[in-house]
């Protein structure tokens, strides 16, 4: 999402004649994007700010903006109270207005002919990617709910965000279409809970309403989505990605903790019980699909038997890949405000690597399955002197080519799997692409 916002705003500074470059000392404004969903993350750019602060001391004219969580919806008074240096400060979902604004105050841009005819086209709505990354980026995200309404206890996301707005659908196949026209092949629906989109428009459309118009876009290779709730996942949406062949069988649904006591802490809406049958159904009606979920260690009051039930349902479960974090108090959520953060660093450091360990087995075992198969990629960059790229489940796949590949599909033969990725060589007449071996949840488990 903040890849997202940043994308808008450099659009419109572009508008306006600007260009980008990589050495933040040449740059006339510099744009600082901030998150805020862990505070390792809240830390780097309060330390990014100090060291701006510095830079402009040096060149008072340089214009200084920041974005994102860390400023918030309701703005941040002790943000701009610590450094007063920062010119303009926007909003999550921003479209860059307020440093347009800023930039445009005292002066009258004046276009050059080919300058102007491309701002008419930006006024007339057309959603263009900034110049540098014309027919250069493969795969893009694409916002499609902003905000959340959900407020679990441990996120900060509906107080810096706030509260959930569906796109229009319309607004969001012109950004898709517009994407394709220049480059992108593939893009990644975004909401805090996608599969609640539409849920705040009444009788809207929804996520698979949604994907199905998606998926008519010519040119669009694939489709992605994240991140989804167990509560929200229908299966009218996960029977949209069985059939539309340009969504791939890549499904985020976090999990958070196994255990429910755990779970109704968190406000989560769910049990262990509920989510193992939400992995059934996907697994069921989607059979290739991978499955990605995240995981909190050490959430307040987490006991080591509390802890085992998390581990022992991912060893149950064995799913694709986890997202592990160690729990840490956002200022302002439920958690930090009652509950005690009373479960040592050591403890949760070790719980990580449990899990961490667990993980890396399930995955080798995932990837195995592939071994000695066709797999389609779509090639997104040359990374060290190989080309680099995802199958259909999002596996990462490497291999060497002396072609320009790069946003194309190509068939490989996967020839070697680690836990964390496969390579292989690619062929030019492919056999029949081979399925991986479906997973499947005993009936005595539901």
């Amino acid at each position: 999402m903040n890849y997202s916002d940043a994308r808008r705003v450099a659009t419109e500074l572009e508008k306006l004649g600007y260009r980008a470059t990589p050495q933040v000392n040449e740059a006339d404004v510099v744009v600082l994007q901030t998150c805020t969903v862990r505070q390792q993350s809240e830390d780097k750019a309060y330390n990014k700010l100090h060291a701006l602060r510095a830079l402009k001391e040096r060149n008072p004219d340089k214009t200084i903006a920041v974005m994102g969580c860390v400023v918030g919806v309701r703005g941040n008074d002790k943000l701009e109270n610590t450094f007063p240096f920062v010119d303009v400060f926007m909003e999550p979902q921003t479209d860059g207005k307020p440093l347009v604004e800023h930039l445009t105050e005292d002066e009258v841009i004046i276009f050059e002919q080919e300058t102007r005819e491309q701002y008419h086209k930006w006024q007339d709505g057309e959603v263009i990617l900034p110049e540098h990354q014309q027919n250069e980026v493969v795969a893009a995200p694409v916002s499609i709910v902003y905000g959340c309404s959900h407020a679990c206890t441990f996120c900060i996301i509906p107080f810096k965000r706030g509260i959930e707005r569906s796109r229009p659908v319309g607004e969001i196949a012109a950004e898709v279409r517009s994407l394709v026209a220049q480059g992108v092949k593939e893009v990644m629906l975004l909401g805090q809970i996608v599969d609640r989109y539409g849920y705040d428009v009444p009788d809207g459309p929804d996520l698979a309403d949604l994907l199905t118009v998606i998926n008519g876009i010519e040119g669009l290779e694939r489709i992605r989505f994240l991140t989804g709730h167990p509560n929200y996942m229908t299966d009218k949406i996960l029977q949209a990605v069985a059939d539309l062949p340009k969504v791939m069988p890549q499904i985020e649904m976090p999990i958070q903790a196994g255990n429910n006591e755990v779970l109704r802490n968190m406000k989560r809406g769910y049990t262990r019980e509920d989510y193992r049958e939400m992995i059934h159904r996907i697994r069921r009606i989607v059979p290739e699909s991978s499955i990605h979920c995240d995981i909190i260690v050490g959430f307040p009051g987490e006991t080591d038997e509390q802890f085992q039930d998390t581990y022992d349902i991912l060893a149950e479960l064995r799913l694709d890949k986890v997202h592990l974090a160690r729990y840490s108090p956002r200022p302002g959520t439920v958690s930090a405000r009652r509950m005690p953060d009373d479960v040592a660093d050591e403890e949760k450091r070790r719980r990580y690597q449990v899990i961490e360990q667990l993980q890396k087995e399930v995955s080798q075992e995932k990837m195995d399955k592939f071994y000695d198969t066709v797999q389609e990629v779509l090639v997104e960059e040359l990374h060290k002197g190989r080309w680099r790229g995802r199958n259909p489940q999002s596996k990462l796949v490497f291999f060497t080519d002396p072609r320009d590949l790069k946003g194309e599909l190509v068939q490989v033969k996967i020839t070697h799997t680690g836990p964390w990725s496969m390579s292989g060589e690619a062929v030019d007449k492919p056999a029949e692409i081979a399925e991986p071996q479906v997973d499947s949840i005993p009936l005595a488990l539901m």
